[in-house]
């Protein structure tokens, strides 16, 4: 790990030597100059020495909005960093939430008066020059390896080039099933790494009475997420590649779209629960599966702390025949350094950044949390290898990040991704085919990106 700028350390030291070379040139008509040479060397020594003693550890603010167990990890890792060396000294903020840190930020850039790291990102600021660029301090940073880095976390880092944000941790959704409902179809899930594969296995493992569906195959979640995962699966895209047209009715999302259609009100092997308060449809979900009503479901993978795997599997999420892998949205949780933090307290949370991300720090986060190491070499670390050894399920999220798509950046504000919301809600719940939802969903997103382009 890159070590802090020790430039009030080599100050003190030149400081000290220019004035023992002073106080050497009255002596020197002694005509002694190879006792001067060695009385200058030690102390010139002497007052490294000194300088080491006295040279104060750098205390930074690091802010973030994390409560409860979260919070509780992410004090652990900065005690853990704080005992580790002897430089710098991260002193931990609590926020209400990731909004309110960005609130907060935003008045302390105002004043001035900024933290060194905060756990939160903003493209347009970094723009704007309220973030710094980091491309320096990783050009100096002989053990960055960003190659280690999971691809799609460290892109949603860069803004027109630069990096100026590095991910703390990832989340994406993963498909948990039943191990007792695949052994009955004698399917294993290897076999489900398309769509059409786990189609048709959700129908024969459906149940039906009296023409009623009493067992669901498969349950997607509520929303657009889940099929706009499976559309980029397929090679679909938001935008063309000039940025300039809207494209989120091309027959890959047509297509995609139009089999989750069918698969929830004709076939009837899958379904979704929607409405309610908060996360009330999230949690009927979770319940369906755990109380032996459907299959599986597509889920967090932060869900994996309120699942049993006892009954339970994880599996990436599938791609289409034809067509390669799942490619399904990986977020990552960034953080940055303002601009207007000093250079020396730049330097400071870069090198707190860091560690909280190395191999074995980035692997105690996923395990304790269910959120996504940021590194690839964590499935190798050694405590993360026994741990996912006892705990298969843990190793699926960094799995599916490997080869993820990155999320959505809106040039309209959200426009774009409400009118998808929209379109998800008239095809899941009104039974309205996918081309006449996307259709609508393109023309309405097209005449906001109008606007601004």
């Amino acid at each position: 790990m890159m070590k802090i700028n020790n430039k009030g350390i080599a100050a003190a030291m030149t400081a000290g030597l220019l004035l023992l070379s002073a106080c050497g040139g009255g002596s020197g008509d002694t005509g002694a100059p190879a006792s001067g040479d060695a009385s200058g060397s030690t102390s010139g020594t002497a007052a490294e020495t000194t300088a080491n003693a006295t040279k104060e550890p750098v205390t930074i603010e690091f802010w973030y909005g994390l409560g409860g167990k979260l919070g509780d990890h992410m004090k652990t890792l900065i005690d853990k960093f704080n005992a580790s060396q002897d430089e710098v000294i991260v002193k931990g903020i609590v926020q209400g939430d990731y909004t309110e840190t960005e609130q907060k930020l935003q008045a302390a850039i105002a004043t001035g008066s900024v933290p060194a790291a905060v756990l939160a990102s903003n493209a347009d600021w970094a723009r704007k020059g309220y973030y710094a660029s980091l491309d320096e301090l990783i050009a100096q940073d002989a053990d960055f390896n960003g190659e280690d880095i999971v691809p799609a976390f460290l892109e949603q880092g860069q803004v027109d080039g630069a990096q100026y944000f590095l991910p703390m941790y990832g989340t994406t959704q993963v498909m948990y099933y039943r191990k007792d409902a695949l052994a009955k179809i004698g399917v294993q899930p290897e076999e489900l790494m398309t769509w059409e594969a786990l189609a048709d296995a959700a129908q024969r493992m459906t149940v039906k009475e009296g023409g009623k569906t009493v067992f669901y195959g498969w349950e997607p979640m509520w929303g657009s997420g889940n099929m706009i995962d499976a559309a980029l699966s397929r090679g679909g895209s938001f935008l063309s590649e000039d940025g300039k047209t809207v494209t989120i009715d091309s027959p890959a999302w047509i297509e995609s779209w139009e089999a989750f259609r069918k698969w929830i009100h004709e076939d009837q092997i899958m379904r979704i629960h929607h409405g309610g308060q908060g996360w009330e449809y999230w949690y009927k979900t979770i319940d369906d599966v755990m109380k032996n009503k459907a299959a599986g479901y597509t889920g967090s993978s932060g869900d994996q702390g309120d699942l049993d795997f006892e009954q339970l599997g994880a599996m990436v999420q599938p791609g289409w025949e034809g067509v390669g892998p799942g490619k399904p949205v990986a977020s990552a949780l960034m953080a940055g350094i303002p601009a207007k933090a000093s250079e020396e307290q730049q330097q400071a949370a870069y090198q707190w950044l860091t560690f909280f991300s190395s191999p074995e720090n980035t692997a105690y986060w996923s395990m304790n949390t269910g959120y996504i190491a940021v590194r690839q070499s964590a499935l190798e670390d050694p405590e993360f290898k026994a741990y996912s050894e006892a705990n298969p399920q843990s190793k699926v999220p960094l799995l599916q990040a490997s080869q993820a798509s990155m999320p959505f950046i809106d040039p309209t504000g959200g426009k774009i991704t409400d009118a998808l919301t929209i379109a998800a809600d008239k095809l899941q719940i009104e039974n309205i085919p996918a081309e006449t939802v996307l259709r609508e969903a393109q023309a309405t997103a097209q005449a906001a990106l109008d606007q601004v382009k």
